[in-house]
This record gives structure tokens, C-alpha cells and sequence, in this order.
């Protein structure tokens, strides 16, 4: 054992520089005593740092002072990239003389060891949260409860007249409550959330005939948005066997945006389809909710016009992280069932009239045919949102006619 001081003799100062004053505190000194007292031959003197390990640490931490300055808060969807701090890992985690002391005692090797398994416990629930939230007294019980609580909401008739309120009940999503803290925790299921208007005869057509163009309606509204293959990103065929196929312009169009989408043909703005190499539906539920009317077009014609939002709750497709993300996706659509007799349509088939699309937490800027949403802790890697922030789950207003100038907005989600 040595108390010998290190070789560059820290004690000893240059003229004109302050003394330098022992970072080992009266506490430390007192314990090393007691331990020589009790005769403890493995006890070691607390060693003093070197001058160039002083010198390291205080340029580290005026670094990390600037770095913490610089830094921005990242509270929306679009985050800034944040600063990095510039100490190694290792040099934060306590005063410097534990860092040089090449003699600790066994005790603190196990602190230390406590230490890093503690770090990655908290690396590992930052991509596992259910690890640590599942296991929080009473957590499971308050996800049941909320759900529970959350009652399904009547089948929406006409356009609400206000967003819905704050969840009274918010709590972090996870792979088994996907929509917890979300309006929609209350909202149907899937397909089962398309209910059908009842079917009379309109512009010349019969009931049948009515009740046909919204069987079809329905129909393409799934196979388009809740159709499991194509949220996997593949191909929406389901959908163009129900679409007119005399009109060769528009199924050509929409052949295009999935073949070589752009920014002014984007098949998203009809297709719900994710990357399946980036993310994958967290379960197999997507929530819906919304309405549909119909009124008759021209003659022999229905003209069938639906409105709905769908939830969609995924999680990174690598299977390394169960924290969820929803993106939230609203869509109108007017289509057309005519008379085969009077005009020039495929028997059974509809003429997609008019379509339109709004998307919350998915990339600004991105064009590949794919959403991409942004999870928590993420840095967004499209363009800057410069439009304003909106509500995805407020269905109190129309949504905009699509024109070039809605085209280029995006905006911030206030929730999700």
C-alpha cells in the first residue's frame, strides 16, 4: 500500500495560480483512518487525480455545460436534433478520484457493477417500457380499468360539432393496451365500425341498387385501409376489382403512384400502406370511426360519399423495442354506382369520383409510397413541419378540397 502522490505532483502549483485545493473530502479521510485502525490491510488511501486528470475533467464538464446550453427541447413531432454530451460514458458517474483509483476495494467493484447493470436496465426499458410498466403496482389494473371504462361510443351518424375531449384517463401505449390515453380506446373496430346507412331508392335506381353501392363503399374502404396485406405494403388488388374498368385514365394514375409515387401522385392518399421494413401493426385491431351518406348524381345515379378516421398502433419492425406509435389517418371518399343501361360503367362496379386524405405523425417530405411514422425518443428525417398544428381526432370540419396549397402543407399533431 502507498499514499505516495502521483508523479506529477498536483500540490505543487505554478507561480500566480491558485493553490489547488484536495478534491478527497474530511469524510473519505476519516473512513481510510478507521479503516487502518481496525487493521484492514486491503484498504487503500483515496489517491488524489493527476494534474492532467483534473485538467481532462474540468475541460469535460465546461464542454458539457455548452453542450447542455446549445440543446433544444424536442416537444414536437418534428424533433431537432439534439446535442450530445461530451463526456465519455464512465465520467459522470462519479467524483474523479473513483475514476483513477486502480485499487478499489471489492465494495466498490460491486457498486460499480450496480452501476452499469443499472444503465442498461434503463436502455432496456427505454425500448421495452412494458418490462418496467407492467410490473408497476396496480399499472395492469389501470390499463384494464381505462378500457374498461373507455365504453364504445354510438356508431356516428352525422359530422360531430367538436373534437373530443382530453382522455380522462391518459397512460403510455403498449402492445397490450395499443390505444391507451387515445379518443379512440372508445371507437369500433375495424370493419365492424362501417355500419351502413339503410338503403332507399334514389335517382332512379332501386333499393337493391342503393344498397349495392354501399356494400361496395364499405367494401372499398377496406380493402384500402384495413385490408392486413396492404398495410404491410402490398398491393391494394382487392380494391381495383372494384373500381369501373372502363375508366382506363384513373386506374392508370393509380398503377402509377404505387409503381413510382411522387409528390403529386401518392398513392397514400387512398392506400394505407407501411413500410414492412420499418414498422408493423401492433396487434390486429385498428380503430375506426366515422360515417357515410349517399344522395343521388345524375340519372341513374348514386352518388355515395364517406368520411372516417382510422388509428393505427405500430411498433418498430425489428423486434427490438415494444413502444408504440399511432398514426392517425382520415379519409373522404365520393363514389359512384350508375346504371349500366345509361351509361358507359362495368356492371357491379364503381366510378371512384373524388378522394381526399389528411395523415398525423408521418414524415413531412417523404414520397416513397409508404407512411412513416415517428416513435418517441426518434429524430424526425423529413422535412421541417411548417404548417399549423392540428388535431387528428378532431372530425368537426371537413377536410380542405386538396387543392395545390393544402397539398404542400404539413403541420404538427397535437396528439396521437
Amino acid at each position: 500500500m502507498t499514499t505516495a502522490p502521483p508523479p506529477e505532483q498536483p500540490d505543487k502549483q505554478p507561480d500566480g495560480q491558485p493553490e489547488f485545493k484536495s478534491s478527497i473530502t474530511d469524510e473519505q479521510w476519516e473512513a481510510f483512518q478507521r479503516e487502518v485502525a481496525a487493521g484492514g490491510e486491503g484498504a487503500a488511501a483515496p489517491a488524489e487525480p493527476s494534474a492532467r486528470a483534473r485538467m481532462v475533467a474540468r475541460q469535460l464538464g465546461a464542454q458539457d455545460e455548452a453542450a447542455r446550453s446549445g440543446g433544444r427541447r424536442r416537444w414536437r413531432r418534428r424533433k431537432a436534433a439534439q446535442s450530445q454530451p461530451a463526456s465519455p460514458p464512465g465520467w459522470r458517474t462519479g467524483p474523479a478520484w473513483q475514476e483513477f483509483n486502480r485499487t478499489r476495494s471489492r465494495g466498490r467493484q460491486a457498486w460499480s457493477a450496480v452501476g452499469v447493470l443499472l444503465a442498461v436496465a434503463l436502455a432496456l426499458v427505454a425500448v421495452r417500457p412494458s418490462l418496467l410498466l407492467d410490473r408497476l403496482p396496480g399499472h395492469a389494473a389501470d390499463a384494464a380499468a381505462a378500457e374498461a371504462t373507455a365504453s364504445q361510443l354510438p356508431a356516428e351518424t352525422v359530422q360531430p360539432s367538436s373534437a373530443p375531449s382530453e382522455v380522462d384517463q391518459p397512460g403510455l401505449p403498449t402492445l397490450d393496451h395499443p390505444f391507451l390515453g387515445s379518443p379512440a380506446a372508445s371507437w369500433a373496430d375495424g370493419a365492424d365500425a362501417i355500419e351502413l346507412p339503410t338503403a332507399k331508392a334514389v335517382g332512379g335506381l332501386s333499393k337493391e341498387d342503393v344498397a349495392l353501392a354501399l356494400r361496395r363503399t364499405k367494401e372499398f374502404l377496406v380493402a384500402t385501409s384495413l385490408n392486413p396485406a396492404v398495410l404491410r405494403g402490398g398491393q391494394p388488388d382487392k380494391a381495383f376489382a372494384l373500381l369501373n374498368l372502363k375508366d382506363f385514365s384513373l386506374l392508370s394514375q393509380l398503377h402509377r403512384a404505387l409503381d413510382k409515387p411522387t409528390r403529386t401522385n401518392d398513392p397514400l392518399t387512398l392506400f394505407s400502406r407501411f413500410d414492412p421494413d420499418e414498422v408493423k401493426p401492433a396487434g390486429d385491431v385498428v380503430k375506426v370511426r366515422g360515417h357515410m351518406t349517399f344522395a343521388a348524381a345524375e340519372s341513374g345515379q348514386v352518388r355515395v360519399q364517406a368520411d372516417y378516421t382510422f388509428v393505427y398502433p405500430l411498433v418498430k419492425a425489428d423486434g427490438d423495442s415494444d413502444v408504440v406509435a399511432r398514426t392517425i389517418i382520415r379519409r373522404e371518399v365520393k363514389m359512384i354506382l350508375a346504371d349500366p343501361k345509361r351509361w358507359t360503367v362495368t356492371p357491379g362496379r364503381m366510378v371512384l369520383e373524388q378522394w381526399n386524405a389528411a395523415f398525423y405523425n408521418d414524415e413531412c417530405g417523404i414520397y416513397d409510397g409508404y407512411f412513416h411514422p415517428t416513435f418517441p425518443l426518434d429524430t424526425a428525417s423529413g422535412s421541417p413541419a411548417t404548417g399549423k398544428a392540428e388535431d387528428p381526432y378532431d372530425r368537426s370540419h371537413p377536410l380542405s378540397d386538396g387543392s395545390e396549397s393544402d397539398a404542400k402543407e404539413c403541420g404538427t399533431t397535437t396528439r396521437t
